[in-house]
């Protein structure tokens, strides 16, 4: 049997192979500019060289999703119909794994996940198993979170062997002011009081004793407070884009050399 040779030879053929990345889902909307700095983190974190070096990436940016905080407290609606709208459409559109960037949502995941059969990556355990990986000789870590991520515990439940370092009563009114305030980041402040409020929040909880702070509010990283605190910010949004880009491109080396092999075979 002859050899089918193109002209780059079986090394070209080969070296053509692609993994076959899995189309990403975003589920947005908790807010808005949360959720396109989210996307736009997956991008930045993208090696990609080309346009054709990135993933095919679908967002429904739902803002008729109820606010998870009020829903938790008992004060507004449940958020799960609407997000669960939101997930079909996103199976619709052909998305494979999903991503919701929002951190209080995480409280509802059971819900969602029984809902669908497509992969809901969770943002809390991913950032907590980073925390633990990075950051292995933490004892005290801060948390900035809404109300409704903290009264639920979820960071709590998720960490282990971490003493989790939360904001009084008067401290989580500033917290949640400058989030929701007329002068929040949910409104366009990403500086002014919101800012300083935050940045007050967060130097307390270093003199309890806080070796790191996560930002556990997708809000919160829209600041880029960074060169202003003396330990390390853990953006739970950037550990998930993180996720999201490896999800996608999991396929393994020996799946690829598989591919390479019959590939090899086709051409003989």
């Amino acid at each position: 049997m002859s050899a089918k040779y193109d002209n780059r030879g079986i090394l070209g053929n080969i070296m053509t192979l692609k993994a076959s990345d899995r189309t990403v889902g975003i589920l947005g909307g908790m807010g808005s500019e949360s959720t396109a700095y989210f996307f736009l983190k997956v991008i930045k974190s993208t090696p990609a060289r080309n346009d054709q070096g990135h993933l095919r990436i679908i967002v429904d940016n739902n803002h008729n999703i109820p606010d998870r905080t009020q829903a938790i407290l008992g004060l507004g609606e449940s958020p799960v119909y609407e997000a669960q709208k939101t997930i079909r459409n996103l199976e619709n559109a052909g998305a494979q794994i999903i991503a919701i960037p929002c951190n209080t949502m995480h409280y509802f995941y059971s819900e969602l996940q029984n809902s669908t059969k497509i992969p809901i990556l969770n943002m809390i355990s991913e950032t907590a198993s980073y925390i633990s990986n990075v950051f292995p000789y933490i004892k005290k870590i801060g948390l900035l979170a809404t109300t409704g991520t903290l009264e639920t515990r979820l960071y709590h439940k998720a960490i282990n062997e971490i003493e989790v370092l939360t904001p009084d009563e008067e401290l989580q009114k500033k917290v949640m002011n400058s989030i929701y305030g007329e002068q929040g980041i949910k409104a366009g402040y990403t500086s002014g009081s919101s800012r300083d409020e935050i940045l007050e929040v967060i130097e307390l909880l270093i003199e309890q004793g806080a070796e790191a702070i996560i930002l556990g509010c997708s809000e919160l990283s829209l600041l880029s407070i960074e060169d202003e605190v003396s330990v390390p910010l853990i953006h739970p949004s950037q550990v998930l884009a993180d996720v999201v880009i490896r999800m996608a491109r999991s396929e393994t080396l020996s799946q690829i050399e598989n591919k390479a092999t019959k590939k090899m075979v086709d051409l003989i």
